[in-house]
């Protein structure tokens, strides 16, 4: 509302200064006139508000029409990563209901998708305590620490998606080399900026790098950027290697 007050402040007042008929007579003043913010305009023009506009993407990005391609649903989340590199547009992702089907597009059967959905969430959550929460609470940091691993996750369906993925379609998916690590490293992107200066995330992953065999000491500080630039340098190397 506050937003929303101040686009008709600066309205009103461009109106009156541009409405009224000059004076000839009057001194000229020095300060500049009111300019409009692009909020502003927007509002004069009608046109669709962030919460819309990420709205729509998550749209394209998950619709089943044929004619909607790949180039056009990658087009449609790199618009949406933009976006909620904005704090107040990441924490509108928990509003407007985005948060479920963007950590289920960690699993989509394509390479590419699932990059830009590890990237869409390492881009909000990035020194953003709210969105850190809700990745914990929804379980996306088990996600990502599994997908940092190398491991394939399920395309989750919802109902009238059609079949379940097989296992055998997730271990092909598995063997898909130099696309896969893409997907990894972007994965140990969006796990850095879950865990730093967050505790709890920090706490859920460095539980589950233990359970699958990896050397993460007990009592880590989220707080402390030397130990997790180790940590997840060493995530990094393993997946270039792998």
């Amino acid at each position: 509302m506050a937003g929303m007050d101040k686009n008709l402040n600066e309205l009103l007042k461009w109106g009156i200064e541009n409405s009224a008929a000059p004076d000839p007579s009057a001194p000229e003043t020095s300060g500049p006139k009111t300019s409009l913010n692009a909020e502003a305009l927007a509002a004069i023009m009608g046109a669709p508000s962030d919460a819309e506009l990420m709205q729509a993407s998550m749209a394209a990005i998950t619709s089943k029409d044929p004619e909607m391609t790949l180039e056009s649903k990658l087009t449609a989340f790199d618009n949406l990563e933009q976006l909620v590199e904005s704090l107040d547009n990441a924490n509108l992702l928990s509003r407007l209901g985005l948060w479920t089907p963007l950590l289920e597009l960690l699993g989509h059967e394509e390479d590419q998708l699932r990059l830009m959905a590890a990237w869409c969430v390492g881009t909000a959550v990035q020194n953003n305590a709210p969105s850190q929460e809700r990745l914990v609470a929804l379980g996306g940091v088990e996600k990502l620490v599994a997908m940092a691993l190398g491991e394939r996750l399920p395309m989750e369906k919802r109902a009238g998606d059609g079949e379940e993925t097989t296992g055998e379609a997730v271990a092909a998916a598995n063997t898909n080399g130099g696309a896969a690590k893409d997907v990894r490293r972007k994965a140990i992107y969006a796990l850095s900026s879950a865990v730093r200066n967050y505790q709890p995330a920090l706490d859920v992953a460095a539980k589950e790098l233990r359970k699958r065999g990896e050397d993460v000491q007990e009592g880590m500080d989220a707080t402390d950027m030397d130990a997790l630039n180790e940590l997840m340098n060493g995530l990094k190397n393993k997946a270039l290697n792998a």
